[in-house]
């Protein structure tokens, strides 16, 4: 009985990639103790800062079995999204934008990726329940994506993909039927001895043993609730892409082949005078479909200030 309803996985993969995923592993889904005891561990040091929601929900974060019921299977996907914004900015540069930003807010266009996936397994499998995520469940993605053997945690904590390094976006779906197989956890770490993200941060704020305080990251000062303590921003007013430019693992990766992750404005062009132009109406018309919604326009103008004075 258990073989009538089955995953195939190989279907799942071929289905994933024709959606335009460029990576997708499937595993059990069960719990992850060990990175369980790291992360209660992480927020007893305080290390959570302002981001209180990361308190809440901590076992089903690490057992995708209590976050839907039944749950038997994850597939996780990753879409590559490095654009020309990647490559970096000029040091001097004061409104340097994360370059996943400067695209289509990819939590929009996984969750619909994700749906359309779901439909056509469902199509070879009718009985088949999931749900799918993107970013905004208690749900430990970047450690699923190693048990899929997508990757591994780096030293900033990102997960690192030998194809396209960390300029990648997860998204799941969690299945409750069993896989014929299974994907081969990622063994090891490829950083080596190489401590360049740990060099490029600015603002100090990628610690030993893979964990980042969120009090000092500037990606949490200048999209998330802020945290108390003030903190240099370096010329970014929306993320930082600071330890992704520094990672050897992405020099050399390939720009991003799914249309749907073509950048809608090119952040390297616009300097502050530019953004202070901006009304909120304007603002919404450019930006509307990006994630810098998030942040808003006011947000957006007081880091900009925040970061300093414009440099000759």
């Amino acid at each position: 009985n258990q073989n009538i309803n089955m995953l195939d996985r190989q279907n799942i993969l071929k289905a994933a990639a024709d959606r335009g995923f460029d990576l997708c592993g499937v595993v059990p889904c069960r719990h992850l103790a060990e990175n369980e005891a790291r992360f209660r561990n992480w927020l007893s040091c305080g290390y959570q800062s302002s981001l209180g929601y990361l308190e809440r929900n901590t076992e089903k974060r690490f057992d995708p079995r209590l976050l839907v019921e039944g749950a038997r299977t994850a597939v996780v996907c990753a879409v590559a999204y490095k654009n020309r914004a990647s490559g970096g900015y000029a040091p001097e540069c004061r409104t340097k934008v994360a370059s996943y930003a400067a695209a289509c807010d990819y939590h929009t266009t996984l969750r619909g990726m994700l749906h359309g996936l779901l439909e056509e397994l469902r199509g070879a499998n009718p009985d088949l329940r999931g749900r799918a995520f993107v970013d905004t469940a208690p749900l430990a993605e970047k450690q699923l994506a190693v048990e899929a053997g997508l990757g591994w945690i780096g030293r900033q904590s990102l997960l690192v993909t030998p194809q396209y390094g960390t300029f990648v976006v997860l998204g799941e779906l969690l299945l409750d039927q069993e896989a014929d197989s299974y994907d081969t956890p990622f063994a090891g770490s490829r950083c080596g001895t190489c401590r360049r993200c740990i060099e490029a941060c600015p603002t100090g704020a990628i610690l030993p043993d893979r964990m980042i305080d969120t009090g000092r990251c500037i990606a949490c000062h200048t999209i998330e609730r802020q945290p108390d303590t003030p903190i240099g921003l370096n010329g970014w007013i929306f993320g930082c892409d600071a330890c992704q430019n520094a990672c050897p693992w992405n020099d050399c990766t390939p720009q991003h082949r799914n249309p749907s992750f073509d950048p809608l404005f090119d952040p390297r062009s616009m300097d502050a005078a530019a953004w202070r132009e901006l009304d909120e109406k304007t603002f919404a018309e450019r930006f509307g479909r990006t994630p810098l919604m998030r942040s808003g326009l006011q947000r957006i103008l007081k880091n900009i200030d925040d970061g300093g004075p414009e440099q000759p």
